[in-house]
């Protein structure tokens, strides 16, 4: 009656002893580590690689205790954070600027976990320390910046076209197209139909004009808010990996912004500048035709920048070229007058267009202004003597190393497709993550002991057995957390002790209902056999009701609160493995052996 098949048995020990392998390395502890990722495509983490960072470790007379290399990067382990940041000094001054040389954490687990892919669980900010950021996406401006595009587009099209057009304007989101005739605009209404399928196109007279006014589609707006959002943390990942972190946290939140958690930074003021910032090129020509009107008006057709030393500039709105053509932005030296400067690789289309605006502007002046959060400021100026062509540019003026640096880091990483602001902010010191680790590991070990010695004194046996079942739910869980690879929070082991006391409930159930069975008269053997059949519709039934509830937390809730759905779900299918198979495999062990049994310790 009360015996399992052979194969079940095996089942829970090899299910067991897997979770027993994959909770160790939880066990062993991290320690500072430097991590070193080539930052160039065509650089590769290979054993040269392995052999420079043992030559410069050894140089600054630094002896790691474990350097590995995996497929993507270099890995040198420390004992103590004075070794790791010393590391970092010296690799970062050995190996360039051609590689990322990043703080991290390793484990302390033996090679052969980790040959088992046996993993620690990765600890979140609020338990590892860092600073978090959370970004609003300026959606106004993405579709601005969309419908300035568009309006570029349209002439182009039109002049290819060879259709005769007076002019185009925008109007917030509204381009209008003035033509000369009706026949003209019908003309350009097919053509730019054809072309641009996201644009709605509707015809006016007004005062002798015959206007075209073209508005974006509602699908067509939402397409360019959710790429906007795409391109942002596309752009935020390459500057985060610039900054050298290691093992950040970035995720869409909601339809408009993002988070951005930097486990282990501590400097927020960098961190905020080199996100926040939004610098991009643009190549413009100066208007050295015309003078700036009365009042500080800007003639039409051209606005009005300032250089660095404060002297207006009257540049042409004509855009000849973007910051999206750039391939790669590294910081240096002019070698004519010896100052900061970046230089700057065009990828073929944009060495294309800037070789052609040379040679048809010889003797002509060229602007090339950098944007950062919507401000443009003009960095240098040139008369164009000759013909460019190679793809490769210069920019210099006035700027001093640092500065070279992030701007070429900003150019680099690419250009935010819309401003984005932080509208909240964290940081979280490491000695504060500790003491929450020590506060969450204490809490949820004294509610462990609470429990087990509560069910030990008032269900004897059977208490000691629902223990052990509680063991193995939490050595179960855990294991699953750490084979995920799952972000451990504090809401997390928040989640972890409220799966404790839920497990426990199903014991709880099982015993109450064996020991009515047993005041009811049924024979032990049979009241075992009962009390565990009828108990298993019951905690059935609440288990999925509370696993409904989680998984609507995870897929509705965001940040802490999925991290605590993620542990309950799982804490939910460990406990009713636990309670109802493993208490059940314990108890056939120790009583369904006995062919008489007369009684059972269970208070």
């Amino acid at each position: 009656m009360n015996h399992y098949p052979i194969w079940k048995y095996l089942l829970i020990l090899f299910a067991l002893i897997t979770g027993l392998v994959y909770a160790l390395p939880n066990l062993y502890g991290e320690s500072p580590a430097v991590q070193v990722l080539p930052l160039r495509t065509h650089i590769k983490a290979d054993t040269a690689l392995l052999q420079r960072v043992e030559d410069a470790l050894k140089n600054a007379q630094l002896t790691p205790e474990v350097l590995s290399l995996d497929a993507s990067s270099v890995k040198a382990r420390f004992a103590d954070t004075d070794s790791q940041i010393k590391a970092k000094d010296a690799l970062h001054a050995a190996l360039g600027d051609d590689y990322v040389v990043a703080l991290n954490l390793l484990s302390r687990s033996p090679e052969w976990l980790t040959s088992l892919n046996a993993l620690p669980m990765y600890l979140g900010l609020d338990l590892r320390g860092g600073v978090h950021f959370l970004m609003q996406v300026d959606m106004k401006a993405a579709l601005d910046k969309a419908s300035e595009s568009t309006a570029a587009d349209i002439r182009s099209t039109l002049r290819e076209a060879n259709i005769a057009y007076s002019g185009v304007t925008r109007d917030q989101n509204a381009i209008a197209t003035k033509f000369r005739d009706a026949d003209a605009r019908k003309k350009g209404e097919a053509e730019l139909k054809q072309r641009f399928s996201g644009l709605e196109f509707t015809s006016s007279d007004i005062a002798g004009d015959f206007l075209l006014v073209a508005t974006l589609k509602a699908p067509e707006k939402l397409r360019i808010q959710e790429s906007a959002v795409q391109q942002n943390l596309v752009t935020l990942r390459n500057r985060v990996n610039e900054l050298g972190v290691a093992e950040p946290v970035i995720q869409q939140q909601g339809v408009d912004r993002v988070v951005v958690q930097l486990p282990g930074v501590q400097d927020t003021a960098r961190a905020k500048d080199i996100l926040g910032r939004t610098a991009t090129l643009e190549v413009r020509l100066v208007d050295d035709e015309h003078q700036v009107g009365f009042g500080g008006v800007a003639p039409f057709g051209t606005e009005i920048f300032k250089e660095r030393d404060g002297t207006e500039l009257l540049v042409k709105k004509t855009v000849i070229l973007t910051g999206e053509r750039i391939n790669d932005a590294q910081p240096g030296f002019d070698s004519r007058n010896n100052e900061a400067a970046v230089h700057i690789n065009l990828d073929a289309v944009g060495a294309r267009k800037f070789k052609e605006a040379t040679r048809e502007n010889v003797g002509k002046r060229m602007a090339i202004i950098l944007f950062e959060k919507g401000h443009g400021e003009v960095v240098t100026a040139p008369v164009i003597r000759e013909e460019i062509g190679g793809g490769r540019v210069q920019i210099s003026g006035q700027m001093d190393t640092t500065e070279s640096q992030n701007t070429a880091l900003l150019l680099r990483a690419g250009a935010l497709a819309a401003p984005m602001e932080i509208i909240e902010e964290r940081t979280v010191g490491p000695s504060l993550g500790a003491d929450n680790i020590e506060r969450g590991f204490n809490s949820t070990k004294i509610g462990f002991i609470a429990i087990s010695v509560f069910m030990i004194v008032y269900y004897l046996m059977f208490g000691t057995i629902s223990v052990l079942a509680l063991t193995a739910n939490l050595l179960l869980l855990v294991a699953l957390l750490s084979m995920l690879q799952a972000t451990l929070t504090l809401p997390g082991m928040a989640g972890i002790a409220l799966t404790l006391g839920m497990a426990i409930d199903s014991n709880v159930l099982i015993n109450e209902r064996i020991r009515e069975e047993l005041r009811n008269g049924v024979p032990p053997q049979m009241a075992i056999h009962t009390g565990y059949d009828n108990a298993f519709a019951t905690i059935l039934d609440s288990n999925i009701t509370t696993l409904i509830a989680g998984i609507a937390l995870f897929m509705f809730g965001s940040g802490p609160i999925k991290g605590f759905a993620v542990v309950l779900c799982l804490g939910i299918l460990t406990s009713m493995f636990s309670a109802v198979l493993v208490s059940r495999a314990m108890v056939n062990l120790f009583y369904g052996r006995k062919a008489r049994l007369n009684k059972v310790a269970i208070g």
